[in-house]
């Protein structure tokens, strides 16, 4: 593993911050290339997205919400976020307890059990609903130096995990819910971020 790679063990957060691309923007309906070549521009676009992903804050961030339609999510569901406040008066985060994992060209080796999550994303911000997924994973996945890992999941990340890759397949939570409930909460989520002038 080289030292650009080496980002992941030690995490320390850093790089820029990305713009979130939300409803209706087109790349979200895309279905991502597989990632070829594994580059240091594909290293810099995986701590770019971290640093985005934490600063926003998710526990999980696919290429197609910044915008790049390839085949790569980042993921922590374990770090802690803790509010204080500063000198000022004025509130800020303080992240700790990195465990960044980077996906690339994932894929669902078996699927099984059912389990019902209460999902959020950050490109349909401030809608939450109930999402039926797989309980148990197995996934099989390329890291950045483009070896290849397979690994069981269940519960919280199996759910994460899947959620991020419906994204490279131009599938929003939203698209998992009912055509009533879809259509109802899109409506309500552009009238929102057409209100705010987003």
């Amino acid at each position: 593993m080289d030292a650009k790679t080496n980002f992941l063990q030690n995490y320390e957060l850093e790089g820029e911050r990305l713009k979130i691309f939300t409803l209706p923007a087109p790349v979200l309906k895309k279905v991502a290339e597989p990632v070829t070549e594994f580059n240091d521009e594909l290293k810099q676009l995986a701590k770019d997205m971290l640093f985005t992903m934490y600063k926003a804050p998710g526990v999980g961030l696919a290429a197609p919400q910044v915008g790049k339609s390839i085949r790569m999510f980042v993921v922590d569901i374990d770090y802690n976020r803790e509010e204080t406040t500063l000198a000022d008066g004025s509130t800020d985060y303080i992240l700790s307890e990195f465990n960044p994992q980077v996906y690339i060209n994932p894929v669902f080796k078996e699927k099984d059990g059912e389990v019902v999550c209460e999902e959020g994303c950050l490109s349909v911000p401030g809608i939450y609903e109930e999402v039926k997924r797989a309980e148990h994973i197995v996934l099989e996945w390329q890291d950045l130096e483009g070896n290849t890992h397979s690994q069981e999941f269940e519960g919280f990340r199996a759910v994460c995990l899947q959620h991020e890759n419906d994204h490279l397949d131009g599938i929003v939570f939203l698209d998992r819910l009912s055509l009533l409930k879809k259509n109802l909460l899109t409506k309500k989520f552009l009238k929102t971020k057409k209100k705010k002038g987003l």
